[in-house]
């Protein structure tokens, strides 16, 4: 069985719901995954742009979450530590945990959402960056699974 990622709210190459974007409540997807290959210790999950005019932009990294973590909620609080241990990095804006899209109107943008199977725990600051966290997944990911949602500004 292979790392599958889901969400109760798009599908794969939907439009994003404006509730999670800037121009809604901002609050982040819910989330389900399965297939957690054999050794996985941990997850991480990154969700980028690589259309903005900046070069990509990430809203939010996410790592160390559980391996008994298959879920995460609707509108997760942006602060480091999740009660489930997992740490929320810094985004592309500063800010610790989640930030909706939000590209220059006129636009549709491409947003990835990314999980990681890892056979280890990241050993990274709370302040990590997605850039500090792919390096450190450099030759323990198990297993990746996405979604794609696009989205523009009304």
């Amino acid at each position: 069985m292979a790392l599958e990622l889901e969400s109760s709210a798009f599908a794969n190459g939907d439009t994003m719901p404006i509730r999670y974007t800037a121009d809604g409540a901002d609050h982040s997807p819910p989330l389900i995954w399965s297939g957690a290959p054999k050794g996985t210790k941990t997850f991480a999950l990154i969700m980028d742009d690589p259309d903005a005019p900046v070069g990509t932009w990430d809203h939010w990294v996410l790592f160390n979450l559980p391996l008994d973590t298959q879920t995460l909620h609707e509108a997760l609080f942006n602060r480091e530590k999740l009660p489930n241990g997992a740490v929320q990095g810094l985004n592309s804006w500063g800010k610790v945990g989640y930030n909706g899209p939000s590209p220059p109107k006129g636009s549709s943008h491409r947003y990835f959402i990314r999980l990681y199977a890892l056979d280890t725990s990241l050993e990274l600051a709370s302040q990590a960056t997605k850039q500090d966290v792919l390096q450190a997944m450099k030759g323990h990911i198990l297993a990746e699974s996405q979604l794609m949602v696009h989205y523009s500004r009304p």
